[in-house]
């Protein structure tokens, strides 16, 4: 019998379903082997473990001393024999310690049976449970009685000694020294492996770069990552454990407890090991308190000091320390600790956390062991705006408050009305038709509208009562299209702008009639729809043929970026077209400045200015080769980003100077003192990054209103900007390394990082100063707020 065909178009789907059958299986093969070879392997590679990690922590010791001129072979020699020096220094003083508690001991005896006796006298009362034993008691004899008939053995039983035979001291030694032959052992192929990792760490790079293999700029990030991590972790534990063993020692000598050394450095040694370390490093300096000590003063007085330097170590000195040094989270933490013990012992404890770091990195830069990162790493593993999104689906829209709530209290209502809140609005605009079903969509919208309305009572806007609204914003079709007018309009209410949201309907000409716009300067059309041009075009002849005098802003939310160009203002008959609040805001707030005829400049600290103007009256900015090293630097900035132009422009008293760039530009002006390119007054750039003095990125310029009118931007053909702020030492703000390119572009935060970098590396060439350091990871300022001036 022929069996039947499968369905038309169900083969694919199957051997699909076969492949990824196949691959989980594989995956699953792989890794008992992997586990079966850790544990069975535990002989050669926990050595092997422990000395790449003690050449972690070494490794930056002879990279310092190579710096400095030694031979590696010799910085390799000192740095060991430093560390065994210091080794050796502190098991002699611990000897000493243990040798004089050693003496000490017998004498306390009397201490702890007295102690012992008078707990025993307490416990004698009556009690709780006093009863309930001797019930049991009773129970116990009655059974006895039972079994064995009540009868007594006649002849009561003989005591047998057995008397064991002579050892040699040559056995003696062997049974005391056999314990200790292997961790030497082990400890000597360890101190084998350092030097020989330490002496070829150039070859061992180069020869995990080749097994990495694909890649060679992934493949080196991976180590370098990996290295640094690993590398801050140990040298942050290792400060972590000090700045507790040294209060710890001080604090026990105060206190009178015998061999305060010796339990400093116990604690410090044992806060090595997770979770248990610090439990087993407090156990001892407390009985030996409760030896010394008649009384309970020295007991209590120790456990406090322990609970205090515990208190601040955890929640004082480690977070300030740790931050993300290694970017484990906590579940990932204790599961590899759990898996580590298992695998390998007491060591795997102490190995957990450096060996999983690996791990992690290895699943960041290879795709194939992309699931590492999600499952070890403590970034979300979904984003802001998703994780909003599905607990509205799951209708649980108090939590989703709670996470607007923790993005407000970072940002602001109107940065998270732009990055999470409308990314919802657009992840629901898709889900719409292909996955959501009826009830998903109910939840979502009245979970969004629950969503709002606890946003607008927490952060109520301050306007008169009574003011008229000078901004009206009209939903186009959907209900996500009034959700995000009213993110719109609580955003100008919270600039001090009146603004209100009408209700949503057609394009026909009666519900135009019906709007009541009397009074209103700027109308905002809210789209969510990749095709809204038909619909936008026919509102907007409708409002201009009943309000001709009325400003029309078309925002197109739905649009991708790359596609706004083909949707232009002039083609759908408005006066402006944005695809964000951020966006419409500026515009909205320059529409109403431009009507007003109001300007607004930068208020400047007057030291500020008259420094950097000193500043600048040193530089020889007609040096032939100050214009040249300029220069370089501008060209190399082009190259290493990969853009079209790269400027620097110093702030002068009256207007932007060029005093370097990568290629000749149009010029718009010549200063004949100065003979460098000077900048309209009223386009300036590096002037834009004095009102919060940090980067500048602007992706794309046609959606900033203040940049894409820019005079200067527009002559150098840029569509996408990017600007770090020259400091001087004082922090004083010199001018801007600007990156223009001619095509949509965004950067990443280490290239933000790199641009921040070769800025201060401009600073200095100019002031002959050390710039000051980089603030980090603080977010870029992602466009200008307001027109500003250059200062006078």
């Amino acid at each position: 019998m022929i069996p039947p065909l499968p369905p038309r178009g169900s083969g694919p789907l199957i051997q699909s379903q076969q492949g990824d059958l196949l691959r989980l299986a594989a995956g699953l093969v792989i890794s008992a082997i992997i586990v079966a070879a850790l544990y069975y392997g535990q002989a050669v590679l926990i050595p092997l473990a422990i000395a790449f990690l003690i050449s972690f922590a070494l490794g930056p010791v002879v990279h310092w001393l190579v710096r400095r001129g030694l031979s590696r072979i010799l910085a390799v020699v000192l740095t060991m024999v430093l560390v065994l020096t210091v080794l050796g220094a502190v098991g002699t003083l611990v000897g000493i310690q243990m040798r004089s508690l050693s003496a000490q001991l017998p004498t306390y005896q009397t201490t702890i049976r007295s102690k012992i006796e008078d707990l025993g006298a307490r416990m004698k009362g009556p009690g709780i449970l006093e009863g309930a034993m001797q019930t049991v008691d009773t129970v116990q004899k009655e059974v006895a009685e039972v079994v064995g008939g009540g009868e007594e053995n006649e002849v009561p039983p003989q005591r047998v000694r057995v008397i064991p035979e002579p050892v040699s001291p040559f056995e003696t030694a062997l049974l005391w020294l056999s314990p200790l032959l292997a961790p030497l052992a082990t400890a000597g192929i360890v101190l084998v492996f350092v030097v020989l990792i330490l002496l070829d760490q150039g070859d061992l790079r180069d020869r995990l770069l080749r097994l990495l293999g694909g890649n060679m700029f992934r493949s080196t990030d991976a180590l370098e990552e990996a290295s640094r991590r690993i590398s801050k972790y140990l040298l942050m534990q290792l400060v972590v454990n000090v700045t507790y063993a040294i209060p710890m020692a001080l604090g026990l000598w105060l206190i009178g407890v015998p061999g305060f050394i010796l339990w400093g450095t116990l604690a410090a040694v044992m806060r090595f090991i997770p979770y248990v370390g610090p439990i087993l490093s407090a156990v001892f300096p407390l009985s030996l308190a409760f030896a010394v000590d008649p009384g309970w003063n020295m007991v209590l007085m120790t456990a406090g000091l322990i609970l205090v330097l515990e208190l601040v170590s955890n929640n004082v000195i480690e977070p300030l320390l740790y931050g993300t040094s290694t970017g484990l989270s906590v579940l990932s933490l204790i599961a590899a600790a759990t898996f580590w013990t298992a695998i390998w012992g007491p060591v795997g404890l102490v190995l957990s956390t450096p060996l999983t770091v690996c791990l992690l990195v290895v699943g960041r830069y290879i795709p194939q062991l992309s699931i590492l990162e999600t499952l070890l790493g403590s970034s979300p593993a979904l984003s802001r705006h998703t994780r909003i999104y599905q607990r509205l689906i799951a209708n649980d829209p108090d939590d989703a408050i709670d996470i607007a709530e923790d993005a407000i209290e970072e940002t602001s209502v109107t940065q998270f009305y732009n990055d999470e809140g409308m990314e919802v609005l657009c992840q629901a605009s898709i889900d719409y038709i292909n996955n959501a079903r009826a009830e998903h969509r109910l939840r979502i919208a009245n979970g969004m509208d629950e969503l709002l309305e606890a946003i607008r009572e927490d952060h109520p806007a301050d306007l008169p009562e009574g003011a008229a609204p000078r901004v009206a914003c009209i939903p186009g079709k959907w209900e996500i299209d009034r959700q995000a007018c009213e993110m719109l309009v609580h955003s100008l209410q919270l600039d001090g702008v009146p603004a209100v949201s009408r209700a949503y309907g057609s394009t026909t000409s009666r519900y135009v009639a019906g709007l009541e716009l009397e009074g209103v300067e700027i109308v905002v059309l809210s789209f969510f729809s990749s095709e809204p041009d038909a619909a936008a075009r026919n509102l907007t002849r409708r409002l201009r043929a009943r309000w001709p005098r009325l400003k029309i802003v078309l925002g197109l939310w739905g649009v991708p970026l790359e596609e706004l160009d083909r949707h232009g203002a002039e083609m759908l008959g408005a006066d402006a077209v944005v695809a964000s609040i951020n966006e419409a805001a500026r515009r909205i707030l320059l529409l109403l400045r431009n009507a007003e005829d109001k300007t607004v400049g930068i208020v400047q600290d007057p030291q500020a200015v008259e420094a950097r103007n000193e500043t600048l009256k040193k530089v020889p900015l007609d040096d032939p080769d100050l214009r040249e090293d300029l220069n370089d630097l501008a060209i190399r900035a082009a190259d290493v980003f990969d853009v079209k132009t790269a400027a620097i422009i110093a702030i002068g008293p009256r207007q932007e100077l060029l005093i370097g760039a990568n290629r000749e530009l149009p010029g718009l002006g010549i200063d004949p003192q100065a003979k460098v390119m000077v900048l309209p007054q009223d386009a300036s750039l590096a002037s834009l990054l004095l009102a919060e003095a940090r980067s500048l990125i602007v992706p794309d310029i046609e959606r900033d209103p203040l940049l894409a009118e820019n005079a200067v931007l527009r002559a150098w053909s840029a569509r996408a900007l990017a600007a770090a702020p020259m400091r001087q030492a004082d922090g004083v703000v010199l001018g801007a390394l600007c990156l223009i390119h001619d095509e949509v572009r965004d950067l990443e935060d280490k290239e933000r990082e790199l641009l921040e970098t070769l800025a201060a590396e401009v600073a200095e060439r100019l002031t002959g100063e050390a710039a000051p350091p980089t603030e980090g990871p603080a977010e870029p300022s992602l466009s200008a707020t307001v027109g500003q001036q250059v200062p006078e």
